[in-house]
């Protein structure tokens, strides 16, 4: 079901906090997700994390995701989207921090299946978009980054509806800003969705290689999550 952006903006029963007054810049669609959670050593993480922004842990445990999904429909506020670039298959390695009592998430990697849309997304957003190898299917998604040696290969079938979202669930996916850390300077992207509906996934084969420095991903992460997606507005970034 498509919702309307009014009808996006209205819901915020689901927020900590308020999302801003001014105009929202962006329109996008992240649809079909796949989550695959790692828990993960705090030490292993905070190389990577910025000056002034704080890693956020549950229950004495810090954690990392790599999110693949499809990116539809991406636009700016007075301009209609543009398939051959505005959709595009794409995978995220995020980790979750906080600033200012608004947790949100930090983007260790991200990869797009079309050179020209990752060179875009990286000018427009400064997010660190590369060029991958995606192939989606109904029930697989297959991508290979030779450039870092990523690889991922899932094929999976979808499971029950979660009806009651536990403090992970919740930890993992509810979050309505980005952090974004440029030329030693740290700023933060607001965004604005409804809340996300999440289901179980079952993968029958599964190969995960996801390495930086300490970090290693591999083929069993600790929790798994589907999603049909969500719609989302952002607003342009702000210097901290």
């Amino acid at each position: 079901m498509k919702y309307t952006i009014k009808e996006i903006l209205a819901e915020k029963k689901h927020r900590s906090w308020s999302y801003p007054t001014k105009n929202w810049m962006y329109y996008q669609e992240w649809n079909n997700a796949l989550f695959f959670h790692y828990k993960i050593n705090p030490a292993f993480l905070k190389p990577f994390i910025p000056p002034n922004l704080e890693l956020d842990i549950l229950e004495n445990d810090a954690w990392i995701s790599l999110v693949a999904f499809k990116m539809d429909n991406i636009r700016p506020r007075f301009l209609p989207s543009f398939p051959p670039i505005s959709n595009f298959g794409e995978i995220n390695l995020r980790t979750y921090v906080t600033k200012d009592n608004k947790p949100g998430v930090y983007f260790l990697t991200i990869e797009a299946e079309k050179l020209f849309s990752a060179i875009l997304a990286k000018s427009l957003s400064g997010l660190p978009y590369e060029k991958s190898t995606i192939k989606k299917t109904k029930n697989s998604y297959k991508a290979n980054h030779p450039k870092r040696d990523f690889i991922l290969d899932a094929t999976y079938t979808i499971g029950n509806h979660v009806e009651n979202k536990t403090d992970l669930d919740l930890f993992l996916t509810e979050r309505y800003c980005l952090y974004l850390y440029k030329n030693e300077e740290l700023f933060r992207y607001e965004i604005q969705h409804l809340p996300w509906k999440i289901n179980e996934l079952n993968c029958t084969d599964l190969t995960i290689n996801y390495h930086l420095d300490e970090i290693n991903l591999h083929s069993k992460p600790d929790l798994m999550h589907y999603s049909e997606g969500v719609q989302v507005v952002a607003w342009e970034k702000v210097k901290l």
